[in-house]
């Protein structure tokens, strides 16, 4: 026996060993890359930016399987870019937390924030956000002028607000920051009315329609992760006024909601209007709880039905505009 045939097998073991330790490591990144995108909800966010886009068809035809599948990945990418923003900005007041099993559990399946626990280095995040930036940009500019301005400006504007309310929220007396914050997520499925419409009645009334259900969405993660906003310092509406304040801040803003989307409902046809009934109802149903119990579990309960209310929204239009 050689030299080599004798030290093979210990080779072997050591090359095994070297891999599984390897293994894991990958496996691991994976899982935090995952988390910090939210990459289980990655359909969503298409099919919201999508029912903008087929709102303009309705109004302005133009129909084209190309502009559809753009419209998904600028809708996809450009909302993934957001979450790794949201992260890193608050990557130093995540270490705060004391509580994993309610809204990071939600929001991240593996239940980590994975910039703050160091499984992604602050540089690797910020990396990860410029090229989803700069994909969606190249997207966007494929679209033609007007409506690659349009949509431009409007992404601009999102990820400058989107830093805005990471950072207002630190310390405001009255919710300015959510107020003002929120307008990037209503603003989202504008942009995909205008990645082919114009400004026009029809956009003015999908964000009229959109803004107060962002607020009454945004009201319901902060009652779930109160204890972190409190550990982390952050003026957020359970802090501000209380959990039984942000139930009926939740209740007002449902109301509103209501009140738009019938003004919505009139540039929308009979399929968009089953559609809105639906969503109405899971909407009652969550401010129904939420008003009963008032607490972390309880919105950890109807966060899904506002997220199911938004996805059955932006299917009606798509399918009413068809």
């Amino acid at each position: 026996m050689n030299a080599e045939d004798r030290f093979s097998p210990a080779l072997k073991t050591c090359a095994k060993d070297t891999q599984a330790k390897r293994d894991p490591s990958m496996k691991e990144s994976l899982k935090a890359y995952i988390d910090l995108t939210r990459l289980q909800f990655f359909f969503a966010w298409p099919v919201l930016f999508c029912s903008g886009l087929f709102l303009s068809f309705r109004n302005y035809s133009g129909f084209s399987i190309s502009l559809i599948m753009r419209a998904a990945l600028i809708g996809l990418l450009g909302f993934e870019a957001g979450f790794v923003l949201n992260d890193y900005v608050d990557r130093e007041l995540d270490k705060r937390d004391v509580e994993f099993d309610k809204l990071t559990k939600y929001w991240r399946p593996f239940g980590k924030r994975p910039i703050a626990t160091g499984l992604i280095r602050p540089s690797q995040a910020l990396s990860l956000f410029v090229v989803l930036l700069i994909a969606a940009s190249v997207l966007v500019l494929t679209l033609p002028y007007p409506h690659s301005a349009y949509v431009f400006v409007i992404m601009l504007y999102s990820y400058c607000v989107e830093y805005y309310y990471q950072v207002k929220k630190r310390k405001q007396s009255f919710p300015v920051a959510q107020l003002i914050g929120r307008t990037d997520f209503s603003l989202f499925p504008v942009a995909g009315y205008l990645s082919n419409g114009n400004p026009d009645a029809s956009a003015l009334l999908y964000f009229l329609f959109f803004f107060p259900f962002a607020i009454a969405h945004l009201g319901v993660n902060d009652i779930i992760d109160v204890a972190n906003d409190e550990a982390r310092g952050l003026k957020t509406i359970p802090v501000l006024y209380g959990r039984k304040g942000t139930t009926y801040w939740i209740l007002l803003f449902s109301a509103m909601h209501f009140v738009s989307a019938a003004i919505f409902l009139t540039v929308l046809g009979g399929v968009a209007r089953t559609g809105f009934a639906v969503g109405f109802l899971l909407l009652l149903i969550a401010n129904f709880v939420l008003l009963k119990e008032g607490t972390a579990k309880a919105g950890l309960k109807v966060l899904p039905l506002f997220h199911v209310t938004m996805l059955v929204y932006s299917v009606s239009i798509i399918l009413d505009s068809l």
